[in-house]
């Protein structure tokens, strides 16, 4: 392997091959009224590549291919080893190629390189080999009847599964739901994000190399308006899985109301808390934490630990901490190997970022750090990592996702008042605890409501733990054995025996 320096990948980005079509049965096409839109590389401003834009019909398409594909049985059919070998051939795919897919999300949303290598393609290669693996370790059932009965509990596939995936995370959420679902036995629409669609077209180029049968793997290009609404409008998809905001998912729940009641399941926003008690010994652990779980990604993160709840007591030494580790960060362009931050996916993310860190300081909110708008060569798509102190949790900053690299500091002066700032949210997505008192990690953790709560330390997951949230975070969980309810139907069959 070359030295992965910033040169080796500017070179390799000026080399980079894009597909640029939508990906149906096994081969790139266009859509049907032959239209496209412009991917913008936050880097630069300028236009990264023309992709086409489906509709409807193209849809349509899709939907018809996957489920002749479904009902064929060239995939569902399959036993469950089959199905792993293929599943675990394309993991090592996906990390043959990985400097090629970090590039084409780096480029395509402006996350560090480095992060996109080691961070999202590795850990989607491990998501996926982890479910390829337990394709054939899920066991059906037999329950307990009397005399002469026997009645089995089996898992099947559920049939089309239509998966809408955000630009934050590209083909790292692509995975969580596409792993899954294939080793279930489904077939499956994945529709980008329109900001990033490139790393998910070459991963199903990859699956068609990797022995998924053509129609199982399919993507749709376009606008979520027109080709997500279509999505969870369709008469013939069974099941639509979701990542993305709170307001979105709310409409695919409409959509399958007015449509084939098909199961909807959510990953939605989150104002996650991050609680700091003053019996925390290693404070500049917890600050290390703090600041990754609001910084990483450009706080482009569902989960991100964007309320962080202090104890009175320490409040002002943690704040100064803080401010240290927000001047520490390096923004800078993404193929930069010392970067540590890079640009907002897009103007239109930007500005309501910045909209948002404008509106606290008109309610009242101090801020410490940051706060600016920059450009750096060239894109005006920066924002310095942004500290509020004195925030009120009623205020908006400390109410609504940001999606974005800022941080309201709330004191506290009790456990209880922290559980309840903490739960004072309409989300419950994840939560962060750091304290050295192991009954109080335990008592606060049981109160706080949130999918995932990570004591002394910061946003834990794995692909054998569950990640979904309560409240208005979501529905369902992705991760984990738990993900294959998603995409399974439980059948009952009993059998009465002649006497």
């Amino acid at each position: 392997m070359e030295n992965l320096n910033s040169a080796y990948w500017q070179k390799l980005s000026q080399n980079i091959k894009f597909r640029n079509q939508a990906f149906i049965n096994g081969t790139f096409t266009d859509s049907t009224s032959n239209e496209s839109y412009q991917v913008i590389n936050p880097a630069t401003e300028e236009v990264l590549a023309s992709v086409t834009a489906c509709n409807s019909q193209d849809v349509d398409s899709a939907v018809a291919c996957a489920r002749e594909t479904f009902e064929s049985g060239v995939w569902a059919d399959k036993s469950p080893s089959e199905r792993k070998a293929v599943i675990l051939k394309l993991a090592q795919l996906i990390q043959d190629n990985k400097e090629e897919l970090a590039l084409l999300e780096t480029l395509d949303m402006g996350k560090p390189v480095m992060d996109a290598l080691n961070i999202d393609i590795g850990g989607a290669s491990a998501i996926l080999a982890w479910y390829g693996e337990a394709a054939d370790k899920i066991n059906d059932e037999i329950a307990p009847t009397g005399p002469g009965s026997l009645a089995t509990i089996t898992k099947e596939a559920i049939g089309v599964v239509a998966a809408i995936v955000p630009w934050n995370f590209p083909l790292d959420l692509a995975i969580w739901k596409l792993g899954p679902a294939l080793a279930a036995g489904n077939s499956v629409i994945v529709k980008p994000a329109e900001q990033s669609p490139h790393s998910v077209l070459r991963l199903a180029e990859l699956a068609i190399e990797a022995g998924v049968p053509a129609g199982v793997f399919n993507v749709v290009t376009g606008h979520g308006a027109v080709v997500g609404k279509a999505l969870g409008l369709h008469e013939d998809i069974d099941v639509l899985t979701f990542t993305g905001s709170t307001g979105i998912g709310k409409l695919f729940l409409q959509y399958s109301a007015q449509s084939n009641m098909k199961s909807v399941w959510l990953e939605t926003g989150g104002k996650s808390p991050n609680l700091v008690f003053a019996d925390c010994e290693d404070l500049d652990k917890a600050a290390d934490g703090a600041a990754m779980g609001i910084f990483f990604n450009q706080g482009e993160v569902c989960s991100a630990n964007s309320r962080l709840l202090v104890e009175s007591s320490i409040k002002d030494v943690f704040v100064e901490k803080m401010i240290t580790r927000a001047k520490q960060v390096i923004m800078g362009h993404p193929l930069n190997t010392n970067t540590t931050m890079g640009p907002i996916v897009s103007d239109l993310q930007a500005s309501r970022i910045f909209s948002k860190i404008e509106k606290a300081q008109q309610e009242g909110a101090t801020l410490v750090t940051g706060g600016k708008r920059v450009t750096i060569d060239g894109s005006s798509l920066y924002i310095e990592p942004t500290i509020f102190d004195n925030v009120d949790n009623s205020m908006s900053i400390a109410q609504d996702e940001v999606f974005g690299p800022v941080l309201s500091v709330i004191s506290f002066d009790t456990e209880a008042e922290a559980i309840a700032i903490a739960n004072d949210t309409p989300y419950g997505l994840a939560a962060s605890i750091w304290t050295d008192n192991l009954s109080r990690a335990h008592r606060v953790a049981r109160k706080i409501k949130a999918g995932t709560i990570s004591v002394n330390t910061v946003d834990a997951l794995s692909p054998m733990t569950p990640f979904g949230g309560y409240k208005q975070s979501g529905i369902g969980r992705d991760l984990s054995i738990h993900a294959f309810d998603k995409y399974t139907e439980t059948k009952t069959t009993w059998i009465k025996f002649s006497e």
